[in-house]
């Protein structure tokens, strides 16, 4: 018996209120791949790259390391090193103790948060750890030489040995089912009185290169027959400074194959935007910027069988087709032959 698949779409419509941040939220993962974005940035260095994520419920996410992985690239766009989001700290030697004093023989080493110890047990053992307390604190780091943990680490050294670079970085992020934006900024960024300012201020920069290549961005799992507009985009940077948004509308899509295996995923349509930030507000933020959205519009697709009669008669139609168009060209070629016979005859034919 032949059989053939179909796949049939269909679309339900629900409320939007049914998405409406009053209702309690819902874990949202991006994907289940842990590559649900790869980004490369040919002239950002990987120290100065950051991730944030926030959404309409007021939820923030800043500096994420949780599943990123960052790789240093040269000039060239080779990779010169690959490692976890934070990881690589240097062994620790003597360091300051949050009581002032060095650490001694048999002490259990707790560094200080320089203030920023939201209580009496706090440690900031590493550079990135005071820089995490400044951030909930909301301080700008303006004094990083005289922290002792990032002096040890080697923290501005670290950066001027990442200058000329560029980075790739990929991972996956999980947010509420709500709108919201996830983005790539150089320099840590933190919450302050409402704007997003840049606490590297040392290497604060008059213009930043956002070039960048998306060499993909998925929001769900992978079904056969999906597509992903993103994937493989490029921009180039041709102004000073500016802010490059995507505005991203995820439409929640079910796909099921022939074996009945259901597969619970996003497809996304985009518009893009560039800001040039010299005609903008001084706080604004250089970056790239994914904002998102999500379709009151879920779309179902099925795989099916189609009936042995269904595919007799495609058989037939597709037959009959030929039979017709062989019949129009037989049609021309004779009646074609006979006015060019009949010119002969006649002497009109040259």
């Amino acid at each position: 018996m032949h059989t053939q698949k179909s796949m049939k779409i269909s679309t339900a419509v629900h409320s939007p209120v049914a998405l409406s941040p009053s209702f309690p939220l819902l874990p949202y993962s991006f994907s289940s791949s842990p590559n649900s974005f790869d980004v490369t940035f040919p002239a950002i260095p990987c120290s100065l790259l950051s991730v944030d994520a926030m959404d309409i419920s007021g939820e923030q996410h800043l500096d994420i390391k949780h599943d990123i992985i960052k790789k240093r690239i040269n000039s060239h766009g080779d990779v010169m090193e690959s490692r976890q989001d934070g990881l690589g700290a240097p062994k620790i030697e003597k360091p300051l103790q949050r009581h002032g004093g060095r650490l001694e023989h048999n002490e259990t080493y707790c560094g200080s948060c320089f203030g920023a110890e939201q209580s009496d047990d706090d440690c900031c053992n590493s550079c990135e750890e005071v820089q995490e307390a400044y951030r909930r604190k909301g301080w700008a780091m303006t004094n990083v030489d005289l922290i002792d943990q990032c002096k040890r680490e080697g923290f501005f050294q670290k950066i001027k040995n990442e200058d000329g670079e560029g980075c790739n970085i990929h991972g996956s992020l999980e947010v509420n089912r709500v709108a919201g934006n996830f983005h790539f900024a150089p320099g840590k960024s933190f919450h302050h009185t409402n704007f997003f300012l840049d606490d590297l201020l040392a290497f604060q920069k008059d213009s930043y290169n956002i070039s960048h290549r998306i060499n993909r961005l998925a929001f769900g799992e992978y079904f056969p027959g999906v597509v992903n507009p993103l994937d493989g985009a490029q921009w180039i940077h041709e102004t000073s400074n500016g802010m490059y948004q995507y505005f991203i509308k995820v439409v929640p899509t079910i796909y099921t194959n022939i074996r009945g295996r259901t597969v619970h995923s996003n497809q996304y349509s985009v518009t893009q935007h560039f800001k040039n930030l010299e005609f903008i507000h001084l706080n604004s933020h250089p970056g790239v910027f994914f904002f998102y959205d999500f379709s009151p519009i879920k779309v179902t697709f099925e795989e099916e069988h189609i009936s042995f009669l269904h595919f007799i008669t495609n058989i037939c139609a597709v037959i009959g087709g030929i039979f017709t168009v062989a019949g129009i060209i037989d049609s021309f070629v004779y009646y074609g032959q006979r006015k060019i016979k009949k010119k002969m005859e006649i002497g009109k034919f040259r």
